[in-house]
């Protein structure tokens, strides 16, 4: 990860995607959409470096830290 690495929070993965809620954390759970990071004790966010690969081909796409 880059040192300026950028955050980017659920509504604008959402409005970038297209996705709606229920369909992006089932492909979390498959492996096939960037996982969360955590950036607080109750916030997360996605690395936008992440969500650009995904857009770019979202049917190649797999998680390097999703488990079978």
């Amino acid at each position: 990860m880059s040192e300026h690495e950028r955050i980017i929070r659920l509504k604008t993965v959402l409005a970038r995607t297209g996705l709606s809620r229920s369909t992006m954390y089932r492909k979390i759970a498959e492996g096939t959409f960037p996982s969360q990071v955590r950036i607080s004790i109750h916030g997360a966010g996605w690395r936008e470096s992440a969500v650009n690969r995904w857009i770019a081909d979202p049917v190649s796409f797999r998680n390097e830290s999703a488990v079978s």
